[in-house]
């Protein structure tokens, strides 16, 4: 029975793995790449699970992915419990990501929100404010893409509504983003 139902978990993976879209992944990658050439920053943010993704792809372009090259800025909005805790309490917790985003973002900056519904109100009002400030906005999401696929710029969408499917192909998605900016700096 267990076999069987990791078999299942595992065609399921190759199934979804196979909806990917290869040009989606690569527009994303190149908007990233153009940011960070300009000298702007990425900025992270999700909750849970999306919020130690938001936290693991900030790092790979900081300290580095595959290649040795110089670091590249990058934020997860998701690691300064200070501003955390002082802007939920202050503000609320949908504030919780806009309030650092107004105050750390420029135009030309990319801002990826990560949320497995493609709801979470914190980082659609993120969004919001990336939208204000000209922003380039990725969203990953799962499910149907929730209102984050009519916000964001680049949508990339994973669709299923099992939450721990959709992180792995998130974070699949993210080390190829991250593989590709290797490539491009490192050379």
């Amino acid at each position: 029975m267990l076999k069987s139902n990791i078999l299942k978990q595992i065609d399921d993976l190759k199934t979804l793995l196979s909806l990917l879209n290869p040009d989606q992944i690569e527009k994303a990658a190149l908007k990233i790449i153009q940011a960070l050439e300009n000298g702007n920053t990425i900025f992270f943010a999700g909750n849970g699970g999306s919020a130690a993704d938001a936290q693991h792809l900030a790092a790979e372009f900081v300290g580095r992915f595959l290649r040795a090259r110089n670091g590249l800025p990058a934020i997860a909005l998701t690691t300064d419990t200070s501003a955390l805790t002082a802007i939920a309490n202050d503000f609320g917790y949908d504030q919780v990501f806009s309030r650092q985003l107004d105050a750390l973002g420029k135009s030309g900056d990319v801002f990826v929100g990560i949320s497995t519904s493609g709801n979470s109100k914190n980082v659609i009002t993120a969004i919001e404010i990336a939208k204000q400030k000209q922003i380039q906005v990725i969203a990953f999401t799962g499910n149907k893409g929730g209102n984050m696929a009519e916000l964001a710029d680049i949508h990339l969408n994973i669709p299923t509504p099992v939450t721990a499917r959709i992180q792995e192909c998130h974070i699949l998605m993210g080390h190829i983003i991250c593989d590709l900016a290797d490539e491009h700096f490192a050379s």
